[in-house]
């Protein structure tokens, strides 16, 4: 692994905050019905279970795991499906949750998979958004912060598995 530091980019205290707002705006968007979180392992299980506490419907959590990352620091273009759902989501209110949007593409192949298993509403929730790197398009419904093409972890995003228990969101600087 190279050397490098990490540099604080959203403080613990930020992510919390807009955690809560993204709860109160998803608790408002579905007031009256039952939602299913859809965590995307490894990296969304802390943003998904902050979020989580703070939605006031009734919530449903499954999983799923995919990447296109590896172990590396940039995004190889292939998606790969390692855990899929244990339940149905036929004719639910269905929210993917997601760490970070980078080049589009896992959340697009997945949006497109889970489209066909007849949600009655699918949408996109995601902690972090880089839309400078997207080269699939994909709509996101609720983003919690955009930032620029940085590689960063915390929150459950990692640097060859580190640093996920991160309280807040950093740069990974090399040196």
């Amino acid at each position: 692994m190279e050397k490098h530091h990490i540099e604080t980019m959203i403080d613990e205290e930020a992510v919390n905050t807009r955690i809560k707002e993204l709860g109160e705006e998803i608790s408002r968007d579905y007031a009256g019905k039952t939602i299913q979180l859809i965590c995307i392992l490894k990296g969304s299980v802390y943003f998904t279970c902050e979020l989580a506490k703070r939605i006031t419907v009734p919530v449903i959590m499954d999983f799923m795991q995919c990447s296109s990352y590896g172990a590396a620091t940039k995004s190889s273009g292939v998606v790969k499906l390692s855990k899929d759902l244990d339940m149905a989501i036929t004719d639910r209110h269905v929210i993917i949750i997601e760490d970070i949007i980078d080049s589009g593409r896992t959340l697009s192949h997945l949006k497109n998979l889970l489209a066909q298993r007849n949600p009655k509403s699918l949408k996109i929730c995601t902690l972090l958004d880089k839309p400078d790197r997207r080269v699939v398009d994909v709509d996101v419904d609720y983003v919690g912060f955009q930032i620029e093409d940085k590689f960063v972890v915390g929150y459950g995003l990692d640097y060859d598995q580190l640093y996920r228990n991160l309280p807040y969101i950093g740069v990974v600087e090399f040196e």
